[in-house]
């Protein structure tokens, strides 16, 4: 069960530290787990053909609300999920938790949540072939406020960390059986092959719709589209006349 994938990878999680330039480390498996757990009942209990892989949470998505890419609106009105969010024991004053208050919008998350409204119309079709989760669920902040990203912690950090995430895919992906894991991001791409390496999988990648990706800037779908092509995958379902 994802439940208690998610309940060890948190318990695995606990016991690391991270030094600085890493100065707040957010876990929103754990002050958000309500939101999480809703998604993961209502989309995570099916076979989907297609595990789409993020990188980590947003400061303005999972980390506000728990749901991978969690653009708030998107989650809200059309996901339908709205439970209660704690907050993280330390907060970073310039990245405070205010859930689904947060007045802020995660781009990201707006435009893959977007893209898949647009090609499926509703979250019943489109998990009926896909399921989103991430592959790390930490946010790193700095000092200054910046993101840091998984990948650029230092090697002694990154290992224990990455093997923690690796076995929360391995057994995600022992649970819902897909056929493809596709990283969003070329990151998540890597880590996907390093862990299921060995897998009867087709492990490939998407461009990220992070507004740091200049072709995203100019249309993220389109992009998300095509690669899925090249993937065998016809990324919607045909809608009646």
């Amino acid at each position: 069960m994802l439940r208690q994938i998610t309940d060890d990878l948190v318990a695995r999680l606990r016991g690391l530290s991270f030094a600085p330039p890493v100065s707040h480390v957010y876990n929103p498996l754990i002050y958000a787990r309500a939101p999480w757990d809703t998604y993961c009942r209502r989309y995570g209990q099916g076979s989907p053909e297609v595990l789409f892989l993020g990188m980590n949470p947003g400061p303005f998505g999972m980390a506000q609300v728990g749901v991978p890419f969690g653009e708030i609106a998107a989650v809200r009105d059309w996901l339908g999920i709205r439970a209660a969010v704690g907050r993280p024991p330390r907060q970073h004053p310039r990245r405070p938790v205010q859930g689904f208050d947060c007045p802020r919008s995660e781009v990201s998350g707006r435009r893959f949540w977007g893209w898949a409204k647009e090609r499926f119309g509703t979250p019943e079709a489109f998990f009926s072939r896909f399921f989103v989760a991430n592959y790390c669920p930490l946010l790193f902040i700095e000092e200054s406020g910046r993101n840091r990203v998984p990948e650029k912690l230092p090697r002694s950090e990154r290992e224990p960390l990455f093997r923690a995430c690796d076995e929360a895919l391995r057994r995600t992906v022992d649970q819902l059986g897909p056929s493809h894991v596709i990283g969003v991001g070329r990151f998540a791409e890597k880590r996907a092959r390093a862990a299921l390496g060995e897998r009867r999988l087709v492990i490939g990648s998407v461009p990220h719709p992070s507004p740091a990706n200049p072709r995203a800037n100019r249309g993220w779908a389109p992009l998300a589209d095509e690669a899925l092509r090249q993937m065998g995958l016809e990324p919607w379902n045909p809608r009646p006349e």
